[in-house]
């Protein structure tokens, strides 16, 4: 029985006191296509064409000045949609329904583009503060108020990616739960919900990680 609502979410399982569902991020890499095959299988040319896809878009948004980096986010899209969908796998943890991982990515990130981008293009970061065309009597509080939207970029980065992930799966731990006390006719209708609720955690899984790349994309694209 559960303690709480939220319990299922809770790393439980230890070896020698080490949290062994956190180990659950390190088995996407087995994954990961083999692309020094002789013969390239159909999940290796599929991801290719997926990556060669995001760096297009990636390079757009980023422009030629920052062509090389999209390889950032385009491994940033990985890891996140292989934990994404890994955690919709039975007795599998879901690390990135904890902002103790989201926020281990967002934040680190954010500070680099705001060090250099005050270290290197200053004059342009102190422009980004004051929109054009700001009246002058205005541009305190919008020095302030572009200010906190900055600051708080990490957090609702790594809130929105760990509540979307975990209310998908709290939705269907309750709708499970109930599974029990139901008649055969009841208990169809809820496995088939069930079934359509994990296809749209699967879509989940997948636009929340393109979400997440391409929130810090532009980010990065801002420093210019």
């Amino acid at each position: 029985m559960m303690t709480n609502l939220f319990s299922v979410f809770e790393p439980s399982s230890s070896l020698m006191n080490l949290p062994l569902n956190w180990m659950s991020t390190f088995i996407g890499l087995m994954f990961i296509p083999y692309l020094f095959w002789i013969s390239p299988s159909r999940w290796s040319l599929l991801w290719t064409k997926i990556n060669m896809a995001l760096h297009k878009e990636f390079s757009t948004i980023l422009g030629p000045s920052q062509k090389s980096s999209t390889i950032i986010f385009v491994s940033l899209f990985s890891l996140i949609v292989f934990n994404n969908s890994l955690g919709l796998f039975p007795y599998i943890f879901t690390s990135s329904s904890h902002l103790a991982m989201t926020l281990t990515l967002s934040l680190p990130l954010w500070l680099t583009f705001m060090i250099y981008g005050w270290v290197n293009h200053t004059q342009h970061m102190f422009a980004h503060l004051v929109p054009q065309g700001t009246p002058a009597v205005l541009m305190p509080f919008m020095v302030l108020i572009e200010t906190i939207s900055n600051v708080i970029r990490p957090g609702t980065l790594a809130v929105r990616l760990a509540a979307n992930m975990m209310a998908g799966h709290l939705l269907l731990t309750l709708s499970g739960n109930t599974g029990p006390s139901l008649n055969y006719y009841l208990l169809s209708i809820l496995i088939f919900s069930q079934i359509l609720l994990l296809l749209l955690e699967s879509a989940v899984a997948v636009i929340q990680s393109y979400v997440f790349a391409v929130l810090s994309t532009l980010f990065a694209s801002e420093i210019n």
